[in-house]
């Protein structure tokens, strides 16, 4: 994870995922305000969906999902109020 811009609890991040990289690279976690991320290149899919390259996702306020990279994977996020671990 490279952090581009951060304001207060504002993060914009960039993830960088390795083809072989462990399912579980991505744990459990709620998006206190949303979340919004465009797929740059890839894969990746939740319990919401499944999303590919060009897709942009937004997440609603107090979501909580658990996302996997399908092969190499780049994802820019934006977490309007930061993120915090859910219980598994």
């Amino acid at each position: 994870m490279s952090r581009l811009a951060r304001e207060g609890q504002r993060e914009l991040v960039l993830y960088r995922i390795a083809a072989d990289a462990a399912t579980d690279a991505f744990v459990k976690h709620e998006h206190i305000a949303g979340e919004f991320y465009l797929v740059l290149k890839g894969r990746i899919a939740d319990e919401t969906g499944d999303y590919e390259k060009g897709d942009i996702v937004f997440l609603d306020p107090r979501s909580v999902h658990t996302p996997r990279a399908v092969g190499e994977t780049v994802v820019l996020v934006l977490w309007p109020a930061g993120v915090r671990l859910a219980d598994k």
